[in-house]
């Protein structure tokens, strides 16, 4: 029996290896596949501009603007749907599809026509309203072969994308907001976008204890809105039922919740965080709930982990007014990437 315990040893280690290889290279094709086909689009939008489109539409990698997100209507740079032919418009489409997975661009998509909704409701009393003031900029080069990124920004929408080489693109901050939440009259009534995130969440609220609940409820009232919110950095810390006191109906739920963030995007990246988060452990994350419990009522949640942290605040307009987010404690804006990629002995030019 001695004899073969060497034979087994280095067989164990040989197939080891080899799963390790495997997922290795598995991982390399998704980042070539996703850096691929974000590159392929972007260049197929740019060399469609004019000069002056391309010159509006394209910053500098390095400019402070690249992290300079928000989900306010107000001034942008980059070049906006209004300003393109339909030709450009569907270009720019067609990179917006290989950041997000097709339920995240039917979000996005839907989000950007609820400007019309908000038109008729506010009856010019408002910000201007318009559907094609969603602007679409370039952050460097993606024919050369050094860190780009780019973004589709607007009201209540702003997708940030940063791609570096071999690695899986980053896509946070990733913003998503809905007004109205659901819209209530109209030939578009009963329409709710961000549907999920809240019945989601309210399900796994409802779903606690009372004893539970006395540990997940941070605040009576729910706060006006996110806390996470563009300029901030330091996140918030994890508060609420930590992951180890939920019952497995209820880790299902929320890993149901967190999933439905992650499935906005494309679904090699999508998979690429759920490996991380696991990896990182559910039993740190935290779910937090403020505000009330039924539909009408103001309400807020967080979950948050090690790596990660998602928000959802719905208080404004009869609490009929969502903001959603997702962000990454390493990977906004492609933070760590970028940081492996010089310390590899690439520099920038």
């Amino acid at each position: 029996m001695h004899l073969f315990k060497p034979v087994f040893h280095f067989r164990a280690i040989f197939l080891c290896m080899l799963v390790l290889s495997l997922d290795f290279l598995a991982g390399s094709a998704q980042a070539h596949d996703a850096n691929e086909e974000m590159t392929e689009a972007a260049h197929n939008f740019l060399v469609a501009l004019t000069p002056e489109q391309r010159t509006k539409a394209t910053i500098a990698f390095e400019d402070g603007d690249r992290k300079n997100w928000h989900f306010v209507p107000r001034d942008r740079k980059g070049l906006s749907f209004k300003e393109m032919t339909i030709e450009q418009r569907l270009l720019a489409h067609a990179l917006l599809s290989t950041g997000l997975s097709h339920r995240g661009y039917s979000k996005a998509v839907s989000i950007m026509s609820l400007e019309t909704v908000l038109l008729e409701l506010e009856k010019g009393t408002g910000p201007t309203r318009d559907p094609e003031q969603y602007h679409v900029t370039i952050f460097g080069d993606p024919d050369k072969d050094e860190p780009w990124g780019w973004r589709v920004e607007g009201h209540h929408l702003s997708l940030n994308f940063t791609s570096v080489e071999t690695q899986l693109p980053s896509v946070t901050p990733s913003f998503f907001g809905s007004n109205p939440g659901e819209v209530k009259d109209g030939p578009r009534k009963g329409m709710r976008i961000l549907a999920a995130e809240e019945d989601l969440a309210r399900e796994l609220v409802k779903s606690l204890t009372p004893e539970q609940r006395k540990v997940a409820v941070i605040m009576e009232r729910a706060p006006a809105d996110i806390l996470n919110v563009p300029g901030r950095n330091n996140f918030t810390k994890p508060e609420g039922l930590p992951h180890n006191r939920l019952t497995p109906a209820q880790s299902t739920l929320m890993v149901r919740l967190i999933q439905e963030y992650l499935g906005r995007h494309r679904p090699d990246i999508a998979a690429a965080d759920w490996a991380k988060i696991e990896k990182a452990g559910l039993d740190k994350i935290h779910f937090a709930w403020a505000g009330g419990m039924e539909p009408g009522q103001g309400h807020y949640y967080r979950v948050q982990g090690q790596t990660f942290v998602l928000e959802y605040d719905n208080t404004q307009n009869g609490a009929n007014h969502v903001h959603s987010v997702w962000r990454d404690a390493e990977h906004d804006f492609g933070e760590d990437l970028l940081k492996e990629h010089y310390q590899h002995g690439h520099h920038k030019k």
